[in-house]
């Protein structure tokens, strides 16, 4: 449906206003150009960023057996993307 509007009409009808609000994650006011659409920041993980305090508590060589994973983990991304 919104292609439909974004090709075929200039101006989607008012009845549908706040689904597509809704539906973009943006306010009515946003959508209309009356305020300028706000860029969100980015979601930080919290859980991972407690995870990598308690990594570094761990002792030295553990830490770089974690590391070590999770550089695994980051090449095999690489090589799928």
């Amino acid at each position: 449906m919104i292609a439909y509007y974004e090709t075929e009409s200039d101006h989607p009808p008012a009845n549908l206003l706040v689904d597509l609000a809704k539906a973009l994650n943006v306010t009515t006011d946003e959508l209309l150009g009356v305020k300028p659409v706000k860029q969100k920041a980015a979601k930080t993980d919290n859980r991972l960023q407690r995870r990598f305090q308690q990594i570094e508590k761990l002792p030295a060589k553990e830490r770089r057996q974690l590391v070590q994973v999770i550089d695994t983990f980051l090449k095999a991304a690489q090589v799928a993307t």
